[in-house]
């Protein structure tokens, strides 16, 4: 009898102990217990931007599409020949659902004291801008299930823009210096007033995304921005860039090239530039190391690995040291593509203006972005006849020109190639999708047998799960 008091007196303290010790075994070491708003939003910064301006998602895919680089070696990517396994398909998708989108999703989850209301709002902003990137580049994705169950389903790209724009205008509500200030703003720097001009100016990107299919509610959108007291981003001082340091935080192309030499700028950016005797050649490309070439040489894009070896490693140029240096900035968007928005806004007859002055603005907002801001040296770069914009056709002299100033930018630069189809780029010689340069990203594999049911149903709608389907906002 006494035995049996004594084992029930001692279970509970037993029975606590172990429970607290599975409580530490359960911990992860590694995740946030008590997640700070502040640290939340400095690392979705930084995630966002070496996403962006890093390896996978920018130049071992879509900045080799666009032909502003060309892979030198190890050239699978630059011919097209990737699978949906391939880490240059699912980093972006991976990446932005389970880093971005998880952890800007849990500083709107917080409560008001946790989270003040401008917390939300630059988090509902930054949200809103990796769903652009998937968009552009997967079509159809999870968004408004997206975070809230296991196998979200897949809304339509033109569900997405217009949802975003709504997503914006609450972000948008949201921002008000007057309601507290923000930590961890390594953007700009806890200035309400340059977050709101990023929220429009986002907003102005989706309108003209959506421009030639719903052209109307472009137009509204943008007519309700110019007239908007908030104001877009108006100076190359303030661009929405993440400013980098030095190892271990630095520019990831930088860190890339301290090991590895396995891409060039491409000869069809560099053949471009000759031929416009742009000042941006000595800023994008540096010159070969073989001192008797003495001149610019791009490598040719979608070459075999022995073609692509040929062309030599000291003969052709490596992209510029304004790009390959630790602190360089990553650019996530900038005054120029504003002004360039601007002009084709008016271009569609969506605003008055002068389409040609926002064009010829917009240029020089690149060159000064590039420290060329000798009055002169742009005058004559602007007044020359293929610089010269052409009202005729808007698409070409804007799609060009954005083009030549989106380099580095490969995710924008691929989605305005597809939506203005400027310039006219051809496959490489040993691409392997039959002369077509892809028009989208493929799904991750994964997607096929975690969320197969409406991964089915989003190849239903779009088509087929291929590089070369062509997305909704894509009018051919």
């Amino acid at each position: 009898m006494l035995k049996n008091i004594i084992y029930l007196l001692l279970f509970p303290l037993v029975l606590f102990s172990c429970n607290d010790e599975l409580d530490e075994i359960n911990e992860n070491p590694n995740a946030t217990e008590d997640p700070q708003p502040a640290y939340l939003l400095s690392g979705s910064l930084k995630h966002g931007a070496d996403l962006y301006w890093g390896n996978n998602a920018n130049y071992n895919t879509q900045l080799l599409f666009v032909q502003h680089w060309a892979s030198i070696q190890y050239t699978e990517s630059d011919r097209y020949d990737i699978s949906n396994t391939s880490t240059n398909v699912t980093t972006l998708w991976n990446t932005g659902y389970a880093t971005l989108i998880t952890d800007l999703n849990t500083i709107l989850s917080m409560s008001e004291e946790e989270a003040n209301t401008n917390y939300k709002g630059v988090a509902l902003a930054l949200r809103s801008w990796v769903y652009v990137l998937l968009t552009d580049a997967y079509g159809n994705i999870p968004y408004s299930e997206a975070g809230q169950s296991v196998t979200p389903k897949y809304n339509t790209q033109q569900e997405v823009y217009t949802g975003l724009l709504n997503d914006l205008d609450e972000a948008q509500a949201s921002l008000d210096a007057g309601k507290g200030s923000i930590s961890g703003d390594l953007v700009y720097n806890g200035k309400i007033n340059l977050w709101k001009k990023f929220v429009n100016s986002l907003k102005l990107r989706i309108a003209l995304r959506i421009a030639d299919r719903e052209p109307e509610l472009a137009k509204q959108t943008i007519n309700a921005l110019v007239a908007d007291a908030s104001g877009l981003i108006s100076g190359n001082q303030e661009n929405f860039k993440f400013a980098y340091s030095s190892s271990p935080q630095q520019n990831p192309q930088a860190a890339s090239f301290e090991t590895r030499d396995d891409y060039r700028v491409s000869k069809t950016l560099v053949d471009k530039l000759y031929e416009l005797s742009d000042p941006r050649l000595p800023v994008y490309a540096q010159l070969p190391t073989d001192p008797t070439v003495g001149r610019y040489v791009g490598a040719t894009n979608g070459l075999s690995n022995s073609d692509a070896n040929n062309q030599g490693f000291a003969k052709t140029s490596k992209p510029g040291t304004y790009f390959l240096t630790d602190v360089s900035p990553a650019t996530l968007f900038s005054y120029a593509e504003v002004l360039f928005a601007l002009s084709e806004s008016v271009a569609r007859g969506y605003i008055t203006g002068n389409a040609e002055d926002y064009y010829r603005r917009a240029i020089t907002a690149s060159l000064n972005q590039f420290g060329i801001t000798d009055e002169a040296v742009i005058s004559s770069y602007l007044n020359q006849e293929g610089v010269k914009y052409n009202a005729a056709n808007y698409k070409k002299s804007i799609g060009e020109q954005k083009w030549i100033a989106f380099f580095g930018q490969g995710l924008d630069a691929f989605a305005e190639w597809r939506r203005l189809d400027y310039p006219e780029l051809k496959a490489g010689p040993a691409s392997v999708l039959e002369g077509q340069i892809p028009l989208r990203l493929y799904y991750p594999g994964t997607e096929q047998s975690l969320n197969g049911k409406n991964y089915q149903l989003a190849v239903e709608n779009q088509g087929r799960d291929l590089l070369t389907t062509r997305l909704w906002f894509d009018v051919n």
